[in-house]
């Protein structure tokens, strides 16, 4: 669905990042008008420099897609930054685009908010249990934020503010590094391995986590099929493909993107977090709209997105 052109001026923060590098490509390339500016550019921390920054471009429509994101090991390593950053960042954002007068703002969270001891995640389990602790910070963070986007809404029959809760997500303008998430450090783990010839790969527990991964090309489908129906939809939506697949398959799916035939080990004293978080999408899937790009699709496009990125890194220096 093509977004409509009242969504006027488009505020998409965080847009120097994985998740909002994608969104600013796509919404660009829909014929939306958008303003992506760069850490350096705008504090969105500084709730009036946010406001100021609004009113000047005459936003319309905001994406806040912007946060402080990493694995198991980055969020068991800075608890305190994963709060304080997303919470004071979002809030800021919320607020300020209230006392702008912005009137549609889509919020992006994280399946990270469920309660750990739930199979199948729906939009209702929000707040009903305890969180896995190894990601807690960043959870309560989003949590924070999408509460405030559903009590603005509540108060003005003029707000729209919604909340998109994706699965986790891979595809180009990914983080590799030590920090990266599973598909993303399967891929480049994998990659090594090949580039190197070793002959094995560590993999943290036993590998039969099951976890659900979207490409980022199916987050922006979804964000460009919601912004039109802002006024229509609930407050939450989760957003996914509705499958999940364990940890070994993820890794072995990548090994044969990248065509590595070692052998992995498993390292039985890591942390894992929750054995299974798939996301209930039968909410969003009633308004229309579903995942379409598939695993061996997405890899493939991350694959050659890394190597080229990598590629160009290399002609550089």
């Amino acid at each position: 669905m093509s977004p409509r052109p009242s969504l006027g001026p488009v505020l998409v923060t965080g847009g120097g990042g994985f998740v909002g590098q994608n969104l600013v490509q796509a919404l660009r390339d829909a014929g939306v008008d958008v303003h992506a500016p760069l850490r350096a550019e705008l504090d969105l921390r500084d709730r009036n420099a946010v406001e100021r920054y609004l009113r000047s471009r005459a936003v319309e429509t905001v994406v806040h897609a912007a946060g402080k994101v990493g694995g198991i090991a980055a969020n068991q390593a800075d608890p305190v930054g994963f709060y304080a950053e997303n919470a004071l960042a979002g809030i800021a954002v919320v607020q300020a685009a209230d006392a702008a007068g912005v009137t549609r703002l889509l919020n992006l969270s994280s399946s990270c908010v469920y309660p750990r001891d739930r199979e199948l995640l729906s939009e209702d389990d929000l707040l009903t249990g305890p969180l896995e602790p190894t990601n807690e910070g960043y959870a309560l963070a989003k949590i924070a934020v999408g509460k405030l986007c559903e009590w603005v809404s509540e108060r003005s029959d003029d707000r729209f503010y919604r909340t998109l809760f994706p699965c986790n997500l891979y595809g180009p303008y990914d983080h590799f590094g030590a920090t990266a998430h599973l598909v993303a450090a399967a891929l480049a783990k994998t990659e090594d391995a090949r580039a190197l010839g070793a002959p094995t790969i560590e993999i943290w527990g036993d590998g039969t986590a099951r976890r659900e991964f979207m490409h980022a090309a199916d987050l922006c489908s979804a964000v460009l099929h919601v912004l039109p129906l802002l006024e229509a939809v609930p407050a939450r939506l989760n957003v996914g493909p509705g499958v999940d697949h364990t940890v070994n398959e993820y890794y072995e799916a990548a090994a044969a993107t990248v065509g590595w035939q070692g052998r992995f080990v498993h390292d039985l004293d890591r942390p894992v977090g929750m054995q299974r978080k798939l996301l209930d999408v039968s909410r969003i899937r009633a308004t229309g709209w579903q995942a379409g790009v598939t695993l061996g699709e997405g890899l493939a496009d991350t694959y050659r997105w890394l190597v080229e990125s990598r590629s160009a890194i290399g002609a550089a220096a």
